[in-house]
């Protein structure tokens, strides 16, 4: 095989030492989930109001303390309506609505909102809606576009045209206006998913997140029928202290073979890259006998700057070591494949 191995040194000159956009990104879509909890009630006592019409109860949205953008999240949320989903309901807006209006059923009657925003040239996504991590604590006007998708997201299920009701389904949040109990039934039931992933966020580091990112990654490169990625696997044989199975954060397997990845992206200091560090000799001294192969994603300036002993060891330890980027996944990728499938080929990851 090629020579993987880096010296710190050189794992410096090619990290990325601080976070990059795209995870700095997923951090901040988690710490939108506790705000989401702790505005639920307010969520509700507007929703759950008998309004006479959709004017009153965008004005109920301004005058309340839940900010617009906030009361849109909550709606995009409990639709399951995500940015991939904002972006095809603009591209395909015509054809959901030809007449540039909804026209919708609610308590028995047809009602009819006329679209004056819609669609909109460019991208419909988070940030243009102020509902993404970075935007959603900024108060954002309840503008036409605001009101407008969030009139689809309450009466989308409801649409007079069965086609377009099929396709925006879980958009039903508006059957609830005026139904306190009902509503809040429905509210917590909906909600009991996004608590999970609370308490998941809180129990996780933008390590974790990183970790996350190399399984896609790899996963994505490798295509879907190649080999497997598994998060916190384990590889037949190998153990730590005491003879317990020793854990991985990833491990990549292709028939009988087997390769061991473990993530530490810090940057300030942290005990992880420690404990790993403790147990790089004798997980690497045991893979490499039994003819598989150990990898480290080290990343990240408490890693590089401040830890570095720790970080050497992983070095003097593993069979391939990388940073935390783009073409330094790829370098892993072609480490995998090459061991793996006998691959040398450059990856490409769209």
């Amino acid at each position: 095989m090629s020579n993987y191995r880096r010296t710190v040194e050189e794992l410096r000159k090619l990290a990325s030492m601080f976070w990059p956009p795209e995870l700095s990104q997923k951090e901040a879509d988690i710490s939108i989930i506790p705000k989401l909890l702790e505005t639920q009630d307010q969520f509700i006592s507007i929703i759950g109001t008998d309004f006479t019409d959709l004017s009153s109860l965008f004005s109920a949205v301004e005058l309340a303390k839940l900010t617009p953008n906030l009361f849109l999240k909550h709606l995009v949320v409990l639709a399951d309506f995500g940015g991939e989903q904002l972006m095809r309901l603009n591209s395909r807006f015509r054809e959901l609505f030809p007449s540039g209006e909804l026209r919708f059923i609610h308590q028995g009657d047809l009602h009819s909102y006329t679209f004056r925003r819609l669609p909109v040239r460019g991208a419909l996504n988070n940030d243009r809606l102020g509902i993404s991590g970075k935007t959603l604590l900024e108060k954002k006007p309840f503008d036409e576009l605001l009101q407008e998708v969030s009139t689809i997201l309450m009466h989308g299920s409801a649409a007079e045209d069965e086609t377009t009701a099929a396709l925006l389904s879980k958009c039903e949040v508006g059957v609830y206006l005026g139904q306190p109990e009902e509503l809040t039934r429905f509210v917590k039931q909906r909600y009991i998913w996004v608590s999970r992933i609370t308490s998941g966020a809180q129990a996780n580091s933008l390590g974790q997140i990183a970790q996350d990112y190399v399984s896609d990654y790899l996963q994505r490169a490798l295509g879907p029928f190649g080999p497997i990625v598994l998060r916190n696997s384990k590889i037949p044989g190998i153990v730590d202290r005491g003879g317990t199975p020793a854990k991985f954060d990833l491990v990549v397997s292709h028939r009988d073979r087997y390769v061991g990845v473990e993530v530490s992206f810090q940057v300030t200091t942290n005990s992880t890259i420690e404990r790993k560090a403790n147990s790089a000799r004798a997980r690497f001294e045991q893979v490499d006998k039994a003819g598989y192969k150990s990898a480290y994603v080290v990343d990240g300036a408490g890693n590089l700057m401040q830890r570095v002993s720790a970080t050497r060891t992983l070095c003097d330890y593993s069979h391939c070591i990388v940073a935390f980027s783009k073409s330094e996944l790829e370098v892993l990728t072609a480490f995998v494949k090459e061991y793996l499938l006998g691959d040398v080929r450059q990856p490409s990851v769209q």
